[in-house]
């Protein structure tokens, strides 16, 4: 974004005396990140004022702030935009940048998967046109305004992903960023406390096609019967699905996996022999959502095919870590949820990477009155005919661990409380270089701290 803050004035409907000589290159919230050319936003919350770091944020090179319109002793030296909140600030100027600008916009939601989606789809695009993604978790009211704010004017294609806790917020992200593309990952039991049910968190991630161009089309996971009845209720919107099942536009023929990733067939719109970076058939499934919006775009199957050697995906999805041990670690520690805890174990059944397998699984948190159950069924997904051990932390996995201990030794299986450190012991004590170690948990937990020590 490259304006001047008389026209971010207009933008906001401020009728204020504006020089016309300042240009704002950027946008911040935050003053440990700002740079130099950036309009502060200080947020007024119950432990901060973000008011008392504006000098901070000028200090450091922002050309311009907003002010609060009730906050008292507003600098008199400095230039200020004086509005009556700060976030329905920020809102306004990205939808009329978004007005603006000429970029195609993608916006990704889903249960589980989406930011591997979002890292797949621009990764894709990227050697062939100027892409902007969604960096971090910036896929809320507050994120996804500064990701609109920071594209270049010359952006081609803008992939944001957008998540959510309750009805209402995805439709707000869709209709502030108007995409011409959206993709529906998964429907999985994330914020189930929230939301009531599987067919409450479908109606909710609906709701990205709220703010849908008129010529826009819409990319769904069709394996998943709570979709069907809401793409039949909107017949007007163009739609492809992608699955393992037949009936799907895209659907996975064949999947197999080495350390250096995943290669697969493909069959329906595309029919092609494709390779990922990645591990999982769930990561493959989200590539699928790629390849169809590639398609669209007018990408070739060659061309999708070398830009797909190349993903790399944010960390701690299905990662690849080798421990100084020889052991391969299967870092999936960022989220879980039933959904995508069973497809990482599954995951790891079918691999022949290496011959010994081990879990390491945290607590699946936000599930509701039901978490008791979704924690012991995930017993039904595990065999000690398959897995050399299994290492569970937290309080809910010991649902888990009193249905495994019937069917696993004391050598085999650990529940631990809140010690990670006991974990790593049992594992240094266990594994070696014929081991392959999956460790998935909810992002409160901190996994990955398990992974650290087997690493040089």
């Amino acid at each position: 974004m490259k304006r001047t803050l008389s026209h971010i004035a207009e933008w906001l409907n401020i009728q204020q005396k504006i020089d016309d000589n300042l240009v704002v290159t950027g946008v911040s919230i935050n003053t440990r990140t700002i740079q130099p050319g950036d309009l502060f936003i200080p947020f007024r919350g119950e432990q901060v004022n973000g008011h008392r770091f504006v000098r901070d944020a000028f200090a450091k090179g922002a050309v311009a702030s907003l002010w609060l319109k009730d906050e008292p002793n507003p600098p008199e030296d400095v230039p200020l935009l004086f509005v009556e909140s700060g976030e329905e600030a920020l809102q306004q100027m990205a939808k009329a940048y978004r007005a603006e600008v000429q970029s195609v916009f993608i916006g990704i939601t889903g249960s589980n998967g989406k930011t591997s989606t979002k890292d797949l789809v621009a990764g894709m695009l990227s050697p062939y046109f100027r892409v902007k993604k969604t960096e971090g978790n910036f896929n809320n009211e507050l994120g996804l305004p500064l990701t609109i704010l920071s594209l270049e004017e010359d952006t081609e294609f803008a992939v944001l992903e957008m998540g959510m806790s309750s009805f209402g917020e995805i439709e707000f992200l869709s209709n502030l960023a108007k995409p011409k593309y959206v993709v529906i990952t998964n429907i999985g039991e994330a914020h189930m406390q929230d939301l009531g049910s599987r067919e409450g968190i479908t109606k909710a991630k609906f709701e990205i096609i709220a703010g849908l161009e008129a010529d826009g089309q819409l990319f769904y996971d069709g394996d998943e019967p709570l979709l069907r009845p809401f793409v039949e209720k909107a017949p007007d919107i163009k739609t492809k699905s992608f699955g393992v099942q037949e009936q799907n536009d895209l659907r996975i023929a064949e999947v197999n996996f080495t350390e250096q990733g995943s290669t697969f067939r493909v069959e329906g719109e595309l029919n092609e022999v494709m390779s990922i970076p990645v591990l999982g058939e769930h990561q493959v499934k989200n590539t699928l959502a790629a390849l169809l919006i590639g398609k669209e775009v007018g990408l070739t199957a060659e061309q999708m095919r070398e830009s797909l050697k190349e993903i790399v995906l944010t960390d701690m999805r299905m990662q690849v870590i080798e421990g100084n041990n020889g052991a391969i670690f299967i870092n999936d520690a960022y989220n879980a949820a039933p959904t995508s805890m069973r497809a990482a174990i599954s995951f790891i059944e079918k691999s022949s990477i290496k011959s010994e397998k081990w879990l390491v699984l945290g607590d699946m948190l936000e599930l509701g009155d039901n978490e008791q159950q979704y924690h012991e069924e995930m017993s039904e997904s595990i065999s000690n005919k398959i897995f050399a051990g299994v290492c569970l932390y937290g309080p809910r996995m010991e649902w888990l661990y009193k249905k495994l201990v019937e069917q696993f030794t004391a050598e085999q299986l650990i529940w631990v409380n809140d010690d990670a450190k006991k974990l790593v012991t049992f594992l240094a004590n266990n594994i070696n270089n014929r081991s392959i170690v999956l460790v998935k948990g909810s992002r409160g937990m901190k996994l990955e701290r398990v992974i650290e020590p087997f690493q040089n």
